[in-house]
């Protein structure tokens, strides 16, 4: 057998037995009245089913306070699908044996009686596995997690499974706590009746297909694995920009900032799958116990260090794509002498032997030019011994693409056609709408076909959370009592304030912007 072809069976075997089969679930969404279950949950739930993807039998159940019944809740579920798919129109077959499966149980979260209504309605159903196998998904504030899970458990509906696979899994939502302290106590009030397997911490980020595929991108290829370090490797930016203002989320902001609402989660859960050492299989705590491993590489800054290595941002009045923008600082629940962040940049240091020296460039913000997330790897230039009479040559990049246009770009020096010996930049590209077509499911998708199969791999552990929060506080502390200065703001529609610039310019960088591609 042609030894390409043995590799490529033998990958896929192993692949197809890394995923558990997905058994009959029931999965009870506690906060179901809320935007998150209409926008996102319902509609990737829907189109699990339309691919054939749901575990058969399943059951949804929607916990909440406000009086519905099976059928008004399944026509108000319908009506936002209509709105809310990524497939239009909803196929009224799926919907219809989508729909016999949802059914509402009105309940207060703090009433006992509403846990024991619930139990009730899971023991009635026929198959045991749907009495069993039990997804709990949180979509309330963090503040009610302890009591949801308590409830749950003193009715026997959650178990503490100390070892081996579980059959009752509890799924939250970010904000996962507001600094180390309080994730420390999310973490306590969860593991009091839920063991650290059951429970998976969602960052919708790590179900985007461009996030995922950094793993196979790196792993599955040999020749980036001998150019991925400090020998070849001089600089590494992470960009995640916005278009998008703060607009309503003015009060929520004034608590946030960038650094709680993008950097503490996406950016650092990134930047850990790009620099990560390989685990020694895919199981799940395998590639955890290396994310968590390069966060704790990550140098901590003394207030020092962030005065030199870290700048905020806070953006005024300006235009994006021609439509007037306001200043942050005019924006509803907004304090007028704010001095909240809504862009970030920093230089981060890994402190181990891949990456010592390599400096790592982190940058995210509101009000941006354009929506694109992106990682650029800047490649060492060349000797300029054999050009040396020529311009400056370019030095080699390459650039994950992780949204929109999602794909991959390497840029390398060309010779110009031509009796001239002229050099320039050229690209290769790869898109993954030419190559794979335009279909890319949502995150949820993914998030909740594995939260039921029991995959943990896309979920974030507890001691990734507590040390991601080590970083982020040691630099929000630095920042107490001292307001931003004028270098740190910058006119929306632009790319951030100066001192940014002048962050990467102190070591003879630069930022590269991502770029339209229309």
């Amino acid at each position: 057998m042609n030894d390409s072809l043995h590799l490529d069976e033998l990958l896929a075997s192993r692949s197809d037995q890394a995923r558990r089969p997905l058994e009959p679930s029931t999965v009870v969404i506690f906060g179901a009245s809320g935007d998150l279950t209409a926008r996102k949950l319902i509609p990737a739930l829907y189109h699990l089913a339309l691919e054939k993807l749901m575990p058969q039998p399943f059951k949804i159940i929607g916990f909440a306070r406000r009086e519905k019944t099976d059928e008004s809740w399944r026509a108000e579920l319908r009506e936002a699908l209509d709105k809310f798919s990524r497939t239009k129109p909803v196929k009224d077959d799926v919907w219809s044996a989508f729909a016999e499966n949802i059914h509402y149980c009105q309940a207060d979260m703090s009433d006992a009686a509403g846990y024991e209504k619930l139990k009730g309605m899971v023991s009635a159903f026929p198959h045991e596995k749907l009495r069993s196998n039990l997804l709990f998904y949180l979509a309330t504030n963090p503040s009610q997690f302890g009591e949801v899970t308590a409830h749950l458990s003193a009715v026997g509906l959650l178990q503490k499974a100390e070892g081996g696979l579980t059959s009752e899994r509890i799924v939250v939502e970010k904000p996962f706590g507001h600094d180390l302290g309080s994730a420390e106590e999310l973490n306590g009030e969860l593991t009091r009746f839920a063991h650290e397997k059951q429970i998976f911490r969602i960052d919708h980020y790590l179900g985007k297909e461009t996030v995922q595929n950094i793993l196979t991108f790196r792993f599955s290829n040999a020749i980036w694995e001998r150019l991925w370090n400090r020998e070849c490797i001089d600089h590494v930016q992470i960009t995640v920009a916005e278009k998008l203002g703060v607009g309503s989320r003015g009060g929520y902001y004034e608590e946030a900032g960038a650094i709680r609402d993008m950097v503490q989660n996406h950016v650092l859960q990134v930047l850990s799958l790009i620099a990560m050492e390989p685990p020694v299989s895919l199981q799940a705590e395998n590639v955890r116990d290396e994310k968590v491993k390069l966060l704790k590489s990550i140098r901590l800054m003394t207030p020092a260090q962030v005065a030199e290595n870290v700048v905020r941002g806070q953006y005024f009045a300006g235009e994006v794509d021609g439509e007037l923008r306001p200043a942050y600082r005019s924006e509803p629940k907004v304090k007028p002498n704010s001095n909240v962040e809504t862009f970030l940049a920093m230089r981060l240091h890994i402190d181990n032997w891949r990456w010592s020296g390599v400096p790592f460039y982190v940058r995210t913000g509101k009000n941006l030019p354009l929506s694109a997330s992106e990682v650029r790897i800047q490649f060492k230039s060349a000797p300029n011994i054999l050009f040396a009479a020529k311009d400056h040559l370019d030095a080699n990049s390459l650039t994950l693409r992780l949204q929109p246009d999602e794909g991959m770009t390497l840029r390398f020096n060309g010779k110009v056609p031509g009796g001239a010996a002229e050099l320039r930049p050229v690209r290769m590209h790869f898109s993954y709408d030419s190559e794979f077509g335009a279909y890319t499911p949502e995150a949820y998708e993914r998030l909740l076909l594995e939260s039921m199969a029991g995959d943990a791999t896309l979920f974030i552990r507890s001691d990734e959370v507590e040390t991601a929060w080590k970083i982020v506080d040691a630099i929000r502390n630095a920042w107490i009592g001292k307001p931003l200065t004028n270098r740190e703001f910058y006119a929306a529609g632009t790319w951030g304030p100066a001192a940014a610039d002048d962050l990467l310019a102190k070591s003879g960088h630069e930022w590269k912007n991502p770029q339209r591609r229309d």
